[in-house]
């Protein structure tokens, strides 16, 4: 039986410009660790090699402190081996980094450069499809159905996406769904797609090891595979250390409060959309609760545009029975209902009447 892990895509170096400095350093450091998480995992699987199936880096030109946080990471992990696949975001033709990286990398470390067999063991050899451009609109994986590898236990390695399947960002090329067995694979290990995704019994694509936005609902693995001429096994291995959550709670109205997430707030990024209607008390309630939970969260983002209201007299008369504020809040209400104005003029107008509750009460 012969054991690794399967990762990919930890886009070392990325920017994560959209984020404060203070999250964005944080994610950066989440993606580094990854490696060593890896490196556990397969230390407690019986697992001898860690294969990285392309866009390590994030960019052909990441800075030295990331290209050497990398090398020192796997480095530290001396007893397992570590293959890395150029993708299409650090394809091989990066000259410069992987010059760098090949000559700085620890003997347990190796890139994956050409098209060309290496063993892995004595009886495994891995067949990697390292991408030379960023589009190259072609099969990479072809040359595998042809290989020499006597009677070895045959393993692909590949970055893209496979044909008739959306690619995560453009992919590094066009990928036969259909590789591993015409290439007479034990397994076919891919990277690109960002969510951990099989393919068929022996081709799977592990997903990032950390999440890097909120769009894929899997749990972020790297995957332990156990091949032995026979049988494959693939046991997804969970990786992350941070976690991003969205939520969307359609509200009917009759809710008193909003319950958010209790545990691991440092460590969660959160993105909560309220739908649905509420009473205008409630809604200024619920933005409160929002605000003073927000920096809780390692990040945090609410949107209530698309929540609706529901209000009668009694609500309207928390703010004032007569006066200025009564004439304000009903022109709100009758705003926050006009079907002739734009959404963005009816939420601004919702917003403005929880505005008002809120000054109404704290008065």
């Amino acid at each position: 039986m012969f054991r690794f892990i399967h990762s990919s895509d930890l886009h070392l170096d990325k920017s994560f410009g959209t984020f404060p400095e203070d999250v964005r350093v944080r994610l950066r450091q989440a993606r580094l660790e990854a490696l060593t998480t890896l490196a556990e995992s397969a230390r407690a699987s019986g697992a001898t090699h860690v294969l990285l199936a392309g866009d390590t880096f994030d960019k052909m030109t990441p800075t030295p402190k990331a290209i050497r946080d990398a090398l020192n990471a796997m480095g530290a992990a001396r007893d397992i081996s570590w293959m890395v696949l150029p993708g299409n975001h650090d394809h091989a033709n990066a000259t410069e980094l992987w010059r760098t990286f090949t000559a700085d990398a620890p003997p347990n470390v190796t890139a994956l450069l050409r098209p060309e067999p290496v063993a892995l063991s004595e009886t495994v050899t891995l067949l990697p499809a390292p991408p030379s451009e960023r589009h190259p609109g072609r099969d990479l994986t072809e040359w595998f159905d042809s290989a020499e590898t006597g009677d070895a236990l045959r393993i692909g390695l590949a970055h893209g996406s496979i044909r008739g399947f959306s690619s995560e960002d453009g992919g590094a090329s066009v990928l036969s769904a259909d590789r591993a067995r015409d290439a007479g694979l034990a397994y076919l290990g891919l990277g690109d797609w960002h969510g951990q995704l099989q393919v068929s019994e022996k081709t799977w694509y592990s997903g990032a090891p950390e999440a890097d936005s909120f769009k894929h609902d899997t749990t972020p693995s790297a995957l332990l595979v156990e091949v032995d001429g026979q049988s494959t096994r693939v046991t997804p291995q969970p990786t992350a250390r941070l976690h991003w959550h969205k939520t969307e709670v359609e509200l009917t109205g009759e809710e008193t409060a909003l319950t958010l997430p209790e545990e691991g707030r440092a460590h969660t990024l959160m993105s909560l959309t309220l739908t649905g209607r509420a009473r205008p008390a409630l809604r200024q309630r619920m933005e409160a609760d929002i605000a003073h939970a927000t920096p809780d969260f390692l990040w945090m983002e609410a949107h209530l545009d698309a929540l609706g209201m529901i209000h009668d007299t009694s609500d309207l008369d928390q703010i004032d029975r007569q006066g200025a504020l009564r004439a304000a809040a009903d022109t709100l209400v009758a705003e926050a209902e006009d079907d002739a104005l734009s959404p963005q003029d009816r939420a601004t107008a919702r917003a403005a009447l929880s505005y008002l509750f809120s000054y109404a009460l704290e008065a």
